[in-house]
C-alpha cells in the first residue's frame, strides 16, 4: 500500500473526452483480446515460456534450489509475448527475484527483464536472528517513525525471505509491523531484517496511498450503474466487474499480512429512490458517490485506452470503504482485501480524499502490485508513487468532468485552507510543495517515495506537455529543466501508451529511474518505432530530469 499524504511542517503527517485516440488504440491493440485469429493464446505463451526456462535456465539464473510462479502474461497483436514470473529460493519467496520473459510469435526466447541478475545461493537457509527478535526489531522501527504518537494493539509478524535487492542476496527476516495511533487510525510498517546478524536492510511504509445518479461532493452530478435488490437500489455496479462502495462506520483495520485480526467493515450503500447523495459531505453517502464515481472512471480509462478490464486484468471488481477512521487523513490501496479506503479528512489540512486523481491513484497501486511490483522504498518506491500520479491525472483528464476538469495538480479537490498550499504535489514543477525533487541524485533514493516521485512526475509532464510556460484548461503551468535544454511534448495519450507498456512488459520490482529510461525507451520503439519521434521525446524528457 502506498500513502497519499501530504508534506505538513511540525505535523505528524509530516511522515506521512472519452473518445479513444490513436495512441490509445495502438495501447489497446497491443492487449492480449486484439489481433488476428492465429495469435498466442495465454495458455499458448505459457508452455512456450516453459519451455524457455527448461532451455535456458542457466542464463536466467535458475538452479534446482528455484522455483517460480508466473505472476502476469501479455500477448501483443503481433503475437509477441512476455511472460512474468516471480521466483522462491528452497521455498522462500525471492525479493528481487521477478523476471519478465520476451518471446517471439512462434515462442522462440528474444530476451529477459531481470530484477537482479547476480547469482542467487546461500549457504545455509536457517536463522541466526529468531523470529520474535525480527518481531521486536520491527516494532521499534514502527514506534521510531511515529515520534509522539502512542500506538496502541501493535503487531508484528515476521516471514523468512531471500533478499536478492539489496546487493549480495542474504537470508532476511520481511516483517510488517501494525498498530493503531491515538485516533486509531492505521499506521504500518514493513522492516527487512538481516537474519544472520539483525541488522536492518531496509524499511518502508506499509500502507499504499496518495484518495442511477448521484450529487458528488467534487465532480457534481455523475452517472452510477447500481443494482436493484428488492425495493431498493445497491451501489454496486454489475457492469464493471461488480465493484461497489461500503460504509466502514468510522472504524478501522488491524491486520498483520493477509490475516485480519479486525476490519472495518464495508456495508453496500443503498437508496430507495436511485438517486444518491446531495452533493454535501454531511449525507454519508455524498462521499461515497465520489468514491464510486472515481472507480468507475478509472476503470473506463483502462479499458478505454489500455483494453485492460479492471485492476488485475480480470474483469473482477474491488470495492471502496468510505468514512474509515476518525478524521483520517488519507486514502489507500490495500492487496489484501483488494479494496480503496478512503478518509474523511480533518477539515483542515484536508477534505474527504474521494476526488478522482486520488481514486485514479489508488487503483493504480493495484495495477502496480498486479504487473511490475515496485518494491515500495528507494527510486523503485518513488516510482511506484510516480505511476500513480501520472494515471491518476490521465484518469482525471479523461474522465472529462466540467466540475473537476483535467490538470497536472495532484490532489486539488481536497485540499483544504490549513494546508498552506493549493495541491499535495505539482507534476510541472515539485519541487513547489517544498520537499520533492525535480531532478535525479544520487540522493534520490534517500527521500521519502513521495518526494522521491517528483523525478518520475516531472519527466512524465515535460512527455507531454513540454518545457517552458504553458496553460492546460484554465491551469498556468511553467516547467523547468535541469540541464537547461528545451523540451517538446508529445502529448498525454502518448505518454501514457509508452508509461503502461514500459509497466507492464519492461519493469520489474527493483526498477530504478536508470531502469525507467530504458524502459521507456523500450516501450517507445515498439509502439512507435525506434528512430522515432516519440523514443526521441522520451529520452530527450529523460536527460532533462538529469537521469541519461
Amino acid at each position: 500500500m502506498s500513502r497519499i499524504r501530504p508534506h505538513i511542517r511540525g505535523s505528524r503527517l509530516a511522515k506521512v473526452g472519452l473518445s479513444v485516440t490513436a495512441a490509445g488504440l495502438l495501447a489497446a491493440a497491443l492487449s492480449p483480446t486484439a489481433g488476428a485469429d492465429d495469435s498466442p493464446t495465454r495458455a499458448t505463451a505459457l508452455e512456450n515460456a516453459a519451455s524457455v526456462l527448461a532451455d535456458r535456465a542457466a542464463s536466467l539464473g535458475l538452479t534446482a534450489a528455484q522455483g517460480t510462479t508466473v505472476r502476469d502474461v501479455v500477448v501483443d497483436a503481433d503475437g509477441t509475448q512476455h511472460v512474468r514470473y516471480d521466483r522462491t529460493y528452497r521455498h522462500l519467496p525471492v525479493l528481487g527475484g521477478d523476471f519478465v520473459v520476451h518471446l517471439a510469435k512462434d515462442g522462440t526466447y528474444r530476451g529477459a527483464s531481470r530484477a537482479t541478475e547476480g547469482a542467487l545461493s546461500l549457504s545455509s537457509i536457517t536463522p541466526k536472528v529468531s523470529a520474535p527478535k525480527a518481531a521486536d526489531l520491527a516494532a521499534t522501527a514502527l514506534r521510531a517513525a511515529n515520534v509522539g504518537e502512542t500506538l496502541k494493539r501493535l503487531t508484528s509478524k515476521p516471514q523468512l525471505v531471500v533478499d536478492a535487492l539489496h546487493g549480495t542476496p542474504k537470508l532476511a527476516w520481511r516483517t510488517d509491523a501494525v498498530a493503531q495511533d491515538s485516533l486509531g487510525n492505521p499506521v504500518a510498517r514493513t522492516v527487512l531484517t538481516d537474519a544472520r546478524t539483525g541488522a536492518k536492510i531496509d524499511a518502508w511504509d506499509s500502507i499504499e496511498t496518495a484518495s442511477g445518479d448521484g450529487k458528488s461532493l467534487y465532480g457534481g452530478t455523475v452517472p452510477l450503474e447500481t443494482t436493484q435488490s428488492g425495493s431498493t437500489y445497491q451501489l454496486k455496479d454489475a457492469t464493471r466487474g461488480g465493484t461497489y462502495t461500503g460504509d466502514a462506520a468510522n472504524k478501522t483495520d488491524l491486520c498483520v499480512l493477509t490475516v485480519c485480526l479486525s476490519r472495518a467493515p464495508a456495508t453496500v450503500f443503498t437508496d430507495a429512490d436511485n438517486h444518491w447523495g446531495t452533493g454535501a459531505a454531511t449525507d454519508r453517502s455524498t462521499v461515497a458517490v465520489d468514491a464510486q464515481y472515481g472507480t468507475d472512471v478509472t476503470w473506463d480509462y483502462y479499458e478505454d485506452v489500455h483494453g485492460r478490464k479492471g485492476i488485475a486484468g480480470d474483469g473482477k471488481g474491488s470495492f471502496n470503504r468510505v468514512h474509515y477512521g476518525n478524521a483520517y487523513n488519507n486514502a489507500f490501496w490495500d492487496d489484501s482485501c483488494f479494496c480503496m479506503t478512503y478518509g474523511d479528512g480533518d477539515g483542515t489540512q484536508l477534505g474527504p480524499l474521494v476526488s478522482l486523481d486520488v481514486a485514479g491513484h489508488e487503483m493504480t497501486h493495484g495495477v502496480t502490485s498486479k504487473t511490475a511490483a515496485l518494491t515500495y522504498s528507494g527510486e523503485s518506491g518513488g516510482l511506484n508513487e510516480a505511476t500513480s500520479d501520472i494515471f491518476g491525472t490521465l484518469v482525471e483528464f479523461h474522465a472529462g468532468n466540467t466540475s473537476d476538469p483535467g490538470d497536472y495538480l495532484i490532489g486539488e479537490k481536497i485540499v483544504r485552507s490549513g494546508l498552506g498550499r493549493d495541491a499535495l504535489r505539482y507534476m510541472d514543477k515539485p519541487s513547489k510543495d517544498g520537499v520533492s525533487v525535480d531532478c535525479w541524485s544520487t540522493t534520490t533514493a534517500d527521500l521519502d517515495v513521495h518526494y522521491s516521485s517528483g523525478v518520475g512526475n516531472h519527466f512524465a509532464y515535460l512527455l507531454a506537455e513540454g518545457s517552458g510556460a504553458k496553460t492546460v484548461n484554465g491551469v498556468g503551468y511553467n516547467s523547468p529543466t535541469c540541464n537547461g535544454s528545451s523540451v517538446d511534448g508529445i502529448g498525454r495519450d502518448k505518454l501514457g501508451a509508452i508509461w503502461y507498456r514500459a509497466l507492464t512488459v519492461y519493469m520489474t520490482s527493483s526498477t530504478k529511474y536508470a531502469g525507467a529510461r530504458t524502459a521507456t525507451l523500450n516501450a517507445a520503439r515498439d509502439l512507435y518505432g525506434a528512430d522515432s519521434a516519440e523514443r526521441s521525446a522520451v529520452a530527450a524528457a529523460w536527460s532533462a530530469v538529469n537521469v541519461g
